[in-house]
């Protein structure tokens, strides 16, 4: 009795655990295409560079480019051109 009570135990845990989502925005391209799916659902297709590189793949259905808010932007190392007054 006890192993049929914590069979069902497990298989209620494991049901009503969420899922782990995959990460929705990719932060390497900084343009997102959100598409809307028929049945109420959206998804994101992150791979353009342009809002003018998007705009076709847009164009005639349920969707719209919208800015990554997750792009990473250039990871290179920044210069600094700001010059500091010396002491007198």
């Amino acid at each position: 009795m006890r192993v049929l009570a914590l069979v069902i135990l497990t298989i209620s845990v494991v049901s009503v655990a969420s899922s782990a989502r995959a990460q929705t925005y990719d932060p390497n391209y900084p343009v997102c295409l959100k598409l809307i799916q028929n049945f109420g659902g959206e998804w994101n297709d992150c791979r353009f560079t342009s809002l003018e590189q998007c705009a076709p793949s847009a164009s005639g259905r349920a969707a719209q480019c919208i800015i990554n808010p997750y792009y990473a932007g250039a990871t290179g190392p920044q210069r600094r051109d700001r010059r500091y007054r010396g002491a007198y």
